[in-house]
């Protein structure tokens, strides 16, 4: 999870990101004291073993993509199980890379399930709107099934699904059958959106009382005092902080740091930030959006916003920012017809 543009329908101004390979975005830990939560999180798995997919899926959910793939990749002998789960998040990796070809190509109509319900998600993600509106219809009816209780991934996708066509109130329905952490992280986005901050609250503290350690509890903590805002802003910045320095600093990170100052009115920081984002990843959609609402905050002139403007509609025309802007303009166009004289 990542953080994009600024809208005025919260206290803070802050709109959470959209999803992407599946998305991922406190109470009042300090900076100094914020360390020793993470620490604890050599993360075990279900059984209280030390979870040998831990650095692949931590490296995920940071959003650190390559370094995720590069350890998927690595052929370190696993059991059946682990290697289905470590082929998701390999798949879920290029996904978050738009590059949908790997995973369209690679994975065949005999693949296990959990990895044809990724195949499905990259699927809606690389077609057009036409191609997108049958990929929803197709989960409609799908979803009317009875659905595999053991299939974490399919309620999973299906709801990223659904919040890409802003259809928070079906994802919540689809994420309300399972129980895992990534799930509730996406139900207290899709809870945000909805501006339900009160909802959100309750369904991090259930995330904290499953496990307070774990990289989506904290990012989910992130978003919330983001969304609240206020002196909250700074608690945010200081998770992504040390999520960065425990780990390695990403555009997923850096884009969480450039929101809260940006919330703050610190955009001369927010900037500085945001360009090393840019370095790291010159097509990053999150960063370009947030450089085209810093470039107005900082005064920079109309051919620095025009130029993001361009290269954010060469990486990603469809994307809603897009989208949204497009038809500003076209209304903008019709009033200015309108009162010609």
């Amino acid at each position: 999870m990542l953080f994009r543009y600024l809208r005025q329908s919260n206290p803070s101004g802050i709109r959470l990101c959209e999803c992407h390979g599946v998305c991922f975005v406190f109470g009042a830990f300090k900076s100094s004291n914020f360390g020793r939560f993470i620490n604890k999180s050599r993360k075990m798995s279900s059984q209280n073993q030390p979870d040998p997919l831990f650095d692949i899926k931590n490296a995920f959910y940071i959003g650190n993509y390559q370094y995720c793939i590069t350890e998927a990749q690595k052929g370190k002998n696993t059991s059946p199980e682990a290697k289905l789960e470590k082929d998701i998040f390999l798949y879920r990796a290029y996904i978050a890379q738009r590059k949908y070809g790997v995973v369209l190509d690679e994975i065949r109509s005999m693949a296990a399930e959990e990895l044809r319900c990724i195949r499905l998600l990259a699927d809606y993600l690389s077609g057009d709107r036409a191609r997108k509106d049958q990929v929803a219809r197709e989960l409609d009816q799908s979803m009317a099934k009875s659905m595999d209780v053991n299939n974490v991934i399919l309620p999973l996708v299906a709801a990223t699904i659904y919040y890409h066509e802003q259809n928070y109130e079906a994802a919540l329905r689809v994420l309300h059958q399972t129980d895992s952490l990534e799930c509730a992280a996406l139900t207290l986005q899709c809870l945000l959106k909805l501006d339900r901050l009160d909802l959100a609250r309750k369904e991090l503290k259930r995330m904290q009382e499953k496990d307070d350690d774990a990289t989506l509890t904290q990012l989910a903590q992130a978003w919330v005092n983001l969304y609240i805002g206020g002196e909250k802003l700074q608690e945010a910045f200081y998770i992504y902080q040390e999520l960065a320095e425990k780990n390695t600093s990403t555009p997923l990170l850096l884009n969480g740091q450039a929101t809260a100052y940006i919330a703050q009115g610190k955009y001369e920081e927010a900037e500085a930030l945001l360009q090393e984002a840019i370095e790291k990843d010159s097509n990053h959609v999150e960063t370009l959006i947030n450089l085209v609402v810093l470039s107005q905050h900082l005064g920079k002139s109309p051919e620095v916003t025009s130029r993001l403007l361009s290269q954010l509609r060469d990486t990603n025309n469809s994307h809603p920012f897009v989208q949204e802007y497009h038809n500003k303009e076209q209304e903008f166009d019709r009033l200015c017809r309108q009162y010609a004289p």
